[in-house]
């Protein structure tokens, strides 16, 4: 898989949160067999809290930040084409990242394995929309932080 991470914040990404962002994103992506053995790319930027409160503005018409934002290049029906496989972007907001470890107890590293590994789901169609989708995404997510040796 390649991941493009591109640092757009006013702080410093250390390795260690680049490389365990990178590991939730690959494991991930282990959860769909569509991926199996294919090309798999997907671009994140870190930004600020503006940024990421313009960008959810002007796509989903909610003039307020948030963590993470996903921009899919494809359906969950789609067949994914064949060849190489860009699955879309990825917007974090460090702010808001280190807002929400604060929050919830737990490492600014862990935040973002999460965050990353949340919106790799979006990406490849999963979402949240009812109780049920939740809970499959809340287990898959958990399994990936797991088995990634990021826990609270």
């Amino acid at each position: 898989m390649k991941l493009d991470i591109l640092n757009l914040s006013h702080y410093e990404l250390p390795e260690e949160y680049e490389n365990a962002m990178r590991l939730a994103a690959e494991l991930a992506l282990l959860e769909d067999s569509r991926a199996s053995g294919r090309e798999v790319e997907a671009s994140l930027v870190l930004a600020s809290s503006e940024h990421v409160r313009k960008l959810n503005a002007r796509y989903r018409h909610l003039d307020k930040t948030t963590d993470v934002l996903s921009f899919p290049q494809h359906d969950k029906a789609d067949i994914w084409p064949d060849g190489p496989v860009s699955l879309g972007d990825i917007v974090i907001s460090y702010e808001q990242a280190k807002l929400q470890a604060c929050e919830y107890g737990h490492s600014l590293k862990r935040e973002l394995a999460f965050l990353t590994a949340h919106s790799m789901l979006h990406l490849m169609g999963y979402d949240h929309q009812t109780a049920e989708d939740e809970s499959l995404m809340q287990g898959i997510q958990e399994k990936i932080l797991a088995e990634a040796g990021i826990i609270r």
